[in-house]
Formats: C-alpha cells, sequence, structure tokens
C-alpha cells in the first residue's frame, strides 16, 4: 500500500494542524460527557427508556434539517470562526441544562436545549471536515486523516469512561467539566491561522444551496465513496445489538457489554496509528474494497460466534476495517472535491454518515425483531458483503484509485472547470 515509510514528523511541527486535533479532540471528549450525563440524568428522572431515545433524536435531527446550511455556512465563511462559535454554543448549551437541573426543569426542557446542542454539532463537524485539506500540505494529507479520525475514536473511548467516573465522583459536576471541554475547544479553534479557506462569493440560490448534492451526483468517484459508505454501515450495523449479545448469546453481562462496546474503537485506533505511519498511500481504490470485505466477514463471524474472546476478535477487526474505509473514503472524498465546493460535499458526507448509523441500529431492530437477533446481524453482514461486491463493478473509478497525485490532479481540473 505504499512507497515508503515515514513518522510524519512534519505534522508535528504543523501548529495549526495540532491546534485543530487539539480542538476536535476536546469537542469530542465534551459531547460524550454530556451524551452520558444527561442519559443517566433523565433516566434517573423518568425511568422511561423512550426517553433516551428521545435524547439521541434530539442531538442527531438539527444534523438532518440544517446540513444543507451548515454546508454552505462552510464554504462561505471562515470555517475557523464556525468552529469557535459552535463551541460557544455548546457552552451556552451546557450552561441552560445547568440552569435547568438546579430548577428542576422538565425533560421536555432538556430536550430542548439539546436541539441547540446538536444544532452546534451539525455546523462544528461540516466545518471541520472541509477546514482539514487546508491546514495540512496535500502530500501529508493522508497522515492528518489518519490521525485525526485516530484522535476521534480515542475521544470515543475517553469521553463515556471520563463522563462515568466523574458523574461517580461529583454528580452534576460533571456539566461543568464538559463546559470546561467545550470552552477549551472554542479558545484553541481560535489560534488556527484566520481564513485558510477559499469563501464562496457566489450568489446564494438553490443552486449553490443544492451544489454538494449535484457535484456528489456529477462526480462518480466521490459518489461512490459516499454511497457505499452510507450503505456499508446501514446494513453492517451491529452496535446497538450488542445488549442482546451480551446478555442472552455470549452470557457476559454489563461487564463483557462495556469491553464489547470498546472494542470496535480500540480496533479502529490501533489502525489508525499503524495508517499514520504511511507516507505514500498506494492502490487506494483496492484497499478500501478489501477493508471493505474484511468488515463484512467480521461481521458475519460475529454474528455466528457463541465464543466471548472470539467475538472481541471480530469487533476489533470490524473496528480496524471501518477504519481503513474512513481512512480511503475521507482522502478521496476532501482531496478530489474543489474547495470552494468542500464545506457542501462535506454536509453531504456528514448526514449520510450520521443517517446510516442511525438507520442501521433501526434496520437491525426491526429485522430482529422479525428473525431474530443473530439472524439479522448475519443478513446485514452478507448485504454488505454483497453491496461491496456490487460497487466494485459500478464505480471502476473508485476502485482504480492508486495514488495520491491522481485525486488532486482531479481536484485541480475539477475546480478549473469550474470557474471556467
Amino acid at each position: 500500500m505504499t512507497d515508503q515509510i515515514s513518522p510524519s514528523s512534519s505534522l508535528w511541527h504543523n501548529r495549526d494542524f495540532l491546534l485543530f486535533v487539539a480542538s476536535r479532540s476536546g469537542n469530542g471528549v465534551g459531547v460524550q460527557m454530556l451524551t452520558v450525563a444527561v442519559g443517566w440524568h433523565v433516566y434517573a428522572l423518568t425511568g422511561d427508556p423512550l426517553d433516551l431515545g428521545l435524547i439521541g433524536l434530539a442531538q442527531f435531527a438539527p444534523n438532518l434539517a440544517l446540513f444543507l446550511l451548515a454546508g454552505l455556512a462552510a464554504d462561505r465563511f471562515d470555517r475557523r470562526l464556525i468552529m469557535v462559535i459552535c463551541n460557544i454554543g455548546h457552552v451556552a448549551a451546557v450552561a441552560a441544562l445547568l440552569a435547568i437541573i438546579w430548577q428542576g426543569g422538565s425533560v421536555a426542557a432538556i430536550l430542548a436545549v439539546l436541539v441547540l446542542h446538536g444544532t452546534a454539532r451539525a455546523f462544528y463537524h461540516t466545518a471541520a471536515q472541509a477546514i482539514l485539506p487546508n491546514l495540512v500540505e496535500p502530500a501529508r494529507f493522508p497522515n492528518a486523516i489518519a490521525y485525526s479520525s485516530s484522535a476521534n475514536k480515542a475521544a470515543q473511548l475517553l469521553g463515556p469512561a471520563v463522563g462515568g467516573l466523574l458523574i461517580a465522583w461529583i454528580g452534576d459536576g460533571v456539566y461543568w467539566v464538559t463546559l470546561a471541554m467545550f470552552a477549551i475547544s472554542g479558545a484553541v479553534a481560535a489560534l488556527i491561522a484566520r481564513n485558510p479557506n477559499r469563501l464562496l462569493r457566489e450568489r446564494v440560490d438553490l443552486t449553490s444551496v443544492l451544489g454538494g448534492f449535484l457535484y456528489v451526483w456529477n462526480n462518480k468517484l466521490v459518489l461512490g465513496a459516499i454511497s457505499i459508505d452510507l450503505l456499508a454501515v446501514l446494513f453492517g450495523g451491529v452496535m446497538g445489538m450488542m445488549p442482546i449479545f451480551a446478555s442472552d448469546v455470549l452470557h457476559v453481562g454489563p461487564e463483557g457489554l462495556g469491553v464489547m462496546r470498546a472494542t470496535p474503537a480500540t480496533g479502529s485506533l490501533i489502525c489508525g496509528l499503524v495508517l499514520a505511519k504511511i507516507a505514500a498511500p498506494r492502490h487506494m481504490g483496492p484497499i478500501l474494497f478489501a477493508a471493505l470485505v474484511v468488515f463484512s466477514v467480521s461481521i458475519v463471524v460475529f454474528s455466528l460466534s457463541e465464543v466471548f474472546w472470539l467475538s472481541l476478535l471480530a469487533l476489533a477487526i470490524y473496528g480496524a476495517g471501518d477504519m481503513v474505509s474512513v481512512y480511503v473514503r475521507q482522502i478521496v472524498v476532501q482531496i478530489a472535491t474543489p474547495d470552494a465546493m468542500r464545506g457542501r460535499v462535506s454536509a453531504v458526507n456528514s448526514v449520510s454518515i450520521n443517517a446510516s448509523n442511525e438507520l442501521g441500529d433501526f434496520r437491525a431492530g426491526v429485522m430482529a425483531a422479525g428473525i431474530g437477533t443473530v439472524p439479522a446481524v448475519l443478513v446485514g453482514g452478507i448485504a454488505t458483503l454483497g453491496v461491496t461486491l456490487l460497487w466494485w463493478r459500478l464505480f471502476p473509478s473508485l476502485r482504480m484509485v492508486d495514488r495520491l497525485e491522481e485525486l488532486v490532479g482531479k481536484e485541480r481540473s475539477t475546480e478549473q472547470g469550474s470557474s471556467s
């Protein structure tokens, strides 16, 4: 997959990249801590599992409703400034939650504040995706993707664990720590070089708002990369079914469930750190499809396993395969998209990822209710493998991607074509 191996030391001398990673990590830990804290508080208040589902919906719905505006904003305004403002919105949301808790407010009030929080997340994540290519030179972008994705996985591991410990130690004081994480994330983002992206100057109309969709649809390379992720996660989601596997299939209880939940992220983190050492990735298209085949097979093995260690191994491979897929897809989508269009394309990419996660759990749950949990996950793994093989045939431009330079060339030619 590589021409050579390099420690990518130049990234660690890139001040803006380090600030970006610090801001995203702080924001990610804060989001995870807040989700754990609110879920614990609301369930203790009502004891109704439906309220936990509403917490997730309140955070996801703004992304679905506002992603077009988030993408347009990321192309029209300073992406660094959007990251700062969104963290201010997070701070305001946490402060409002503290006020509601002190006053014994209702669950409806908490959900309303979480909509504000979800809105800030939608704009922050779109701007953060789009800004990274502005901060590093193209040759170092694959390494930057690997390190950034690894930091995100680390936040997903650290945030819930720290949030749970803080709830046990200081109770509602966890909200103050969460507020501090968002404040630090915003302050760090403010130190990134001002306005590193080219601002969109064209008149805002329906065509410009829908520009991300139109670009993705017309660019088969980007369409293939985004759509295969959407379908792979839709059919291959297993996280929502883990409580059932822990309880009824593997009989490992809540302790085993915690280990199972952490294992995919651990596999992703280890794989991401390995990918970060690759200086010049090669054969990126074939590697993407090979990773998705591994991802699919790991789902099949997990669904059929009744041995705990084998299930953990399958989950670790599941996470590693997902990380390789994320690594290649992010490189393809970000580098093959002109900078003036990158915010809107990132918004389409972001909502497809989030929607597929939510719909994937829903798909698995509905199928499990009809045919059983193990068959539902098994069918999902087989379907993911089928989609991978079908996309191999339907999107030859994606499977033929080799070097990073090819994507840079496509991005430049597309940008010149769009400006002429």
